[in-house]
């Protein structure tokens, strides 16, 4: 688990956007989901995740990758 205060990390990886909801601007998450492999490398990224079938998705990822 990672503790983000500051943002940081969501920053670095690109996630910390500007959104809207109402018509009213602010800044938070974009949901996106990032598979990372032992060596630390990103090895996918699920952007715009809907929570909905979305274990499955990443599971399916999971088991097709090499190695």
């Amino acid at each position: 688990m990672v503790a983000d205060m500051d943002h940081k990390v969501a920053e670095d990886y690109g996630v910390w956007a500007e959104k809207s909801m109402y018509g009213r601007k602010y800044m938070g998450i974009d949901r996106t989901t990032f598979l990372i492999g032992p060596d630390g490398k990103i090895k996918k990224i699920f952007r715009k995740v809907k929570p909905e079938g979305h274990a499955d998705e990443v599971f399916e990822a999971l088991t097709s990758l090499p190695g």
